[in-house]
């Protein structure tokens, strides 16, 4: 049995928050996902796809909660933790609730709460993904990060990917992607090949362009100052489409280029952690 086809089932036999609270956590939930992990040693003429495929997972799943996987390569002896089922580990910022993490991820906060352990305030979490199909129904298994930087060099992180805390409301907010600090006016690269199918102005993200490089995963350019690409224009890895600027509305005051990977889910394009997709500096 597929592993989607085990959580759409655990998924149906949750039963309602209310029950919850009326019966001891001990008694109905099994032991957080992160805590029965298995761990696969790597041995000769395996790759990261071929591990993936032989525990039913995609390949992402694997770098994301294997950091040194970060880029698709393993090496023979190499110590692998797998889930059972495709997935993202989540740290989870001080005050933020299961309704919070159901918001910001499109899922069920009573099946977040028993596949993590039915915890009331948890500090890591496992955000379960029913499958990564494409809208075609088709998606290859191999694994490849982004060929190139979005910037012309390395830059420094003004704001990371994750959730935050906003110093001055001290509210929780989920961060979609990474801000690359750059002066107003430096050019924006294609991180990869691909169709451009967004040039134009977006509410917060501001002059926003929007990249799709097939299987399931494209990238976002935001608060640009002005296009290069237009909408439909293919692109090759490295060519110019656009220039970093202040438009929209930034989660930080200094000038950045706002960068993100999504990929597509049931539930729409959901944002990956751009800097287990881009190469090494």
């Amino acid at each position: 049995m597929s592993s989607e086809l085990l959580l759409v089932l655990f998924v149906s036999l949750v039963p309602p928050l209310v029950n919850l609270a009326q019966t001891p956590p001990s008694s109905l939930c099994p032991a957080p996902i992160l805590s029965r992990l298995e761990r696969h040693r790597v041995v000769t003429g395996e790759t990261l796809a071929s591990i993936a495929q032989a525990y039913n997972l995609f390949p992402e799943t694997l770098i994301q909660l294997n950091p040194s996987l970060k880029g698709g390569a393993v090496q023979v002896g190499q110590e692998i933790v797998i889930p059972p089922f495709n997935g993202i580990r989540v740290e989870v910022p001080k005050g933020a609730s299961w309704q919070d993490l159901a918001t910001a991820y499109g899922l069920r906060a009573d099946v977040l709460f028993e596949l993590n352990g039915c915890v009331k305030t948890p500090k890591v979490v496992f955000i379960p993904g029913v499958n990564w199909q494409t809208s075609q129904g088709t998606r290859k298994n191999d694994y490849t990060g982004l060929k190139g930087y979005p910037l012309q060099a390395p830059a420094q992180v003004g704001l990371a990917y994750g959730w935050h805390t906003n110093q001055t409301t001290g509210q929780s907010f989920f961060h979609g992607g990474i801000d690359l600090l750059a002066e107003p006016g430096t050019p924006v690269l294609a991180a990869d090949a691909g169709e451009v199918i967004f040039a134009s102005q977006e509410g917060t993200y501001g002059f926003l362009v929007v990249v799709d490089h097939g299987n399931s995963r494209q990238t976002r350019y935001a608060h640009l100052s002005r296009f290069q690409a237009k909408i439909g224009q293919s692109v090759r890895q490295g060519d110019i489409i656009g220039y970093v600027g202040t438009t929209g509305r930034p989660d930080i005051p200094q000038s950045h280029l706002h960068f993100e990977v999504r990929y597509r889910f049931p539930v729409g394009w959901v944002a990956q952690d751009p800097t287990t997709h881009l190469p090494s500096p």
